[in-house]
């Protein structure tokens, strides 16, 4: 039941920024970046880790060290979008970029 939730819940949040996108894209941007998710994973992660602080401070550390990354992903989709790329090398450059800051952040949190 409670992983039903967390789909509903996700899935919620992910249906209300596509249909504020239709309207607002830069809105729309905003909602998917908010901590909204971050928010329902520190809540989920506390309540089945009975809030051990430690498996809190290494969350809170990855998510913050993440955000590199993420900033890098929407760095180089805006880029690509500027010069009129398709959407399939838009998502291959950016999930490039991301995935290369991906291995050094996994690096630096080790």
């Amino acid at each position: 039941m409670q992983i039903l939730i967390k789909i509903l819940v996700s899935l919620a949040i992910i249906l209300a920024a596509t249909a504020i996108g239709r309207k607002s894209p830069s809105t729309a941007g905003l909602i998917v970046v908010m901590p909204a998710i971050g928010v329902l994973v520190l809540v989920w992660t506390y309540l089945e880790n009975k809030g051990d602080p430690v498996v809190m401070q290494g969350f809170a550390r990855g998510a913050l060290l993440g955000l590199l990354p993420t900033i890098l992903f929407y760095f180089v989709a805006f880029m690509c979008f500027r010069r009129q790329c398709a959407l399939p090398i838009v998502l291959a450059a950016s999930f490039g970029v991301w995935l290369a800051a991906a291995v050094v952040h996994q690096w630096l949190v080790k």
